[in-house]
Order: C-alpha cells, then sequence, then structure tokens
C-alpha cells in the first residue's frame, strides 16, 4: 500500500466530494482551515507538524489569508496547490503538480 500524503486544506466551511478526490490521489487531510478567522491573517502563522502539502481554495479565501499560508509554507519547505473549490478544478490541479490518481493508468514511479 502506497503512504499518503499529509494536506491541509485551507478555505471554504464545507468540503463536498474533495476529500474523495483527494483520497484517490494518496493524498489524505490532516487539517482543515476555514480561513474565516481574524487570527489566520497574521504573518506568524505555522502550519501543523507533519504537512507536506498545502490546498488553497482560492475562491473562499482572501488576499492577506492566502498570503499568509503561502509565506507559512515557504518558511516549512511545503508545496502549495491552488485551485477553485471544484472537483474538476481539484483534479485539474493535482494533475498539473503531478499527483496521479492511485489508478492512474501511466505509472509515476512515486505512488507504488
Amino acid at each position: 500500500m502506497s503512504q499518503f500524503v499529509s494536506a491541509v486544506v485551507v478555505g471554504a466551511d464545507r468540503l463536498g466530494n474533495i476529500p474523495d478526490v483527494l483520497k484517490g490521489h494518496n493524498i489524505a487531510i490532516m487539517h482543515h482551515i476555514s480561513g474565516r478567522d481574524p487570527s489566520h491573517q497574521k504573518k506568524t502563522l505555522q502550519l501543523p507538524s507533519g504537512t507536506q502539502l498545502l490546498i488553497l481554495l482560492t475562491d473562499f479565501l482572501g488576499h492577506n489569508v492566502m498570503k499568509t499560508f503561502r509565506a507559512a509554507a515557504q518558511r516549512s519547505g511545503v508545496r502549495v496547490l491552488a485551485c477553485r473549490r471544484s472537483v474538476c478544478s481539484m483534479k485539474q490541479a493535482l494533475a498539473q503538480c503531478g499527483y496521479c490518481e492511485v489508478a492512474c493508468p501511466r505509472a509515476c514511479g512515486r505512488r507504488q
């Protein structure tokens, strides 16, 4: 069985079908943050330990919140994936970043 990538999702109150899409790409949501709390605009925000991927749902986030989380990811050396909160947008962004689906016909060496 392959290893899951630990992700933090920022944006939106509800994720809908997105957890299922991520699970199909061997990505587990470790933490979901709505981004509504004013403390999320702090410049010294830290991502939870063990985070390997930061997913920003851009249609539900303000610019300052996105900037804060991007900076936190950069300080931690975490990859950032930004897309709208829709299954199609998520799948497209994952494909562009190199996260193949588990049953992907093309063999991605790191998904075995």
